[in-house]
């Protein structure tokens, strides 16, 4: 059983799940867990949803409370960030000056979002904190234009949350000609953009943002094709970078995220392990460096970075079937391995087209690679059990087909 001192950076999913995992996985000794903000460690994925909304509280969002937290023995280190790492010394350094001694050191610093390239005018926002969605919220509540500048997830779910708190003026604008062109092919991605329209946000894909400009009462959005947009609130989501800044120099390798091993090590430093938004590591199955900034893959990270501390003999990799969510408006949209790009694929329309369908993705071979579903859950967990085993995309094709069409039983007995 492991007596050895574990020093978390980052109180996030990915920190705490690490923490957690620890213990359960028989670890014996300390574990600190530091956290640069002052709040008790709380979930993200709310805080553009119902956070924002105003429908889950603080309390809700909590992932360790301190009673929690005492009964594990995690020992809580909040509102104090880590400012460099003293790899050959076993040392993390702290803003306040403590350095914290380690036997093993996990990263879970996740990332930041990208800043506005065009200052921080009053009203412009940014989300990622739990004191950026309250600012953000109060912002919301006074009503007024708003501009959310980025149709990713983050700006996607603005956009399609203020609708619902009853913002009767919203603009979603991107140059992509279509949101969420990161996962989606170009025809997908128009469902989604019809998705917005048809709830009345305006629309406005293919257009650059030129600048964002305070005026009386207000911001103007300036866009590439000459118009001008008015808004009470802008938010920019044009995505992230991670939160490396604090190792740098410290004899890691950082290259857009501190580069592990398959096993989350970090390159050069066996005692030194990532996690989450802040990792870039040796994927098995991809056989290159990847930097996934999602939810579940900072939770299977965790387990996994836990279970290699805890058993040193037994390491296994971190080798994970993609998966990523978002919630807009009526549809949870799900999406499972590799997709969007110039991969072939075909839609599978669910039992109500409108709201419910499949997109499958292939590789050039004709391989399954992935899947986006639109209100359609057990279509995602096939998928999910599919990619961990090659199979053709007119397989995965005819299997689901197959099992949509498979007439349910029917009670004849009492």
């Amino acid at each position: 059983m492991s007596v050895s001192t574990v020093v978390i950076v980052g109180a996030s999913v990915g920190g705490v799940r690490t923490a957690r995992a620890l213990r359960s996985s028989g670890h014996a000794g300390e574990i600190v867990l530091v956290g640069a903000e002052e709040h008790l460690p709380y979930d993200r994925p709310p805080l553009s949803k119902a956070f924002l909304a105003g429908t889950a509280t603080r309390g809700e969002l909590t992932l360790l409370g301190e009673d929690t937290a005492d009964a594990a023995g995690i020992r809580l280190e909040l509102g104090t960030p880590a400012t460099a790492v003293d790899v050959a010394g076993r040392a993390v350094e702290l803003a306040d000056g403590r350095r914290l001694a380690f036997d093993e050191l996990v990263v879970a610093t996740g990332a930041r979002p990208r800043p506005s390239p065009w200052g921080a005018p009053p009203g412009l926002h940014v989300l990622r904190t739990l004191d950026d969605a309250v600012a953000l919220r109060e912002d919301l509540r006074c009503g007024g234009p708003l501009v959310v500048v980025g149709a990713g997830f983050i700006g996607a779910e603005v956009a399609a949350t203020a609708t619902a708190m009853g913002l009767a003026d919203v603009t979603l604008v991107d140059p992509a000609r279509a949101p969420l062109g990161r996962v989606l092919s170009p025809a997908v991605a128009r469902r989604f953009a019809r998705l917005h329209a048809d709830r009345g946000v305006r629309t406005r894909f293919g257009a650059a943002v030129t600048g964002v400009e305070a005026v009386d009462g207000g911001l103007v959005v300036g866009l590439d094709d000459g118009s001008r947009l008015p808004a009470a609130t802008v938010v920019v989501g044009i995505g992230a970078v991670p939160n490396d800044e604090w190792v740098r120099g410290s004899g890691l390798t950082v290259a857009d995220g501190v580069v592990c091993d398959r096993y989350s090590r970090a390159r050069g430093a066996s005692n030194v392990h990532a996690v989450g938004d802040v990792a870039r590591w040796f994927h098995p199955r991809r056989r290159r460096l990847v930097r996934a900034e999602h939810w579940t893959n900072a939770v299977e990270q965790a387990e996994r970075v836990a279970h290699n501390i805890t058993h040193p003999d037994d390491l296994r990799a971190h080798d994970p079937v993609e998966y990523a969510w978002t919630d807009q408006y009526d549809w949870r949209i799900q999406v499972v391995g590799r997709t969007g790009g110039g991969l072939d694929h075909v839609i599978l329309p669910g039992a109500d087209p409108d709201h419910g369908f499949a997109v499958l993705y292939a590789d050039p071979a004709g391989e399954f690679a992935g899947a986006v579903a639109v209100n359609w859950p057990r279509v995602v967990i096939a998928c999910r059990k599919a990619l961990r085993a090659p199979v053709s995309l007119a397989t995965m094709r005819e299997n689901i087909t197959a099992a949509t069409e498979r007439p349910r039983r029917t009670r004849t007995g009492p």
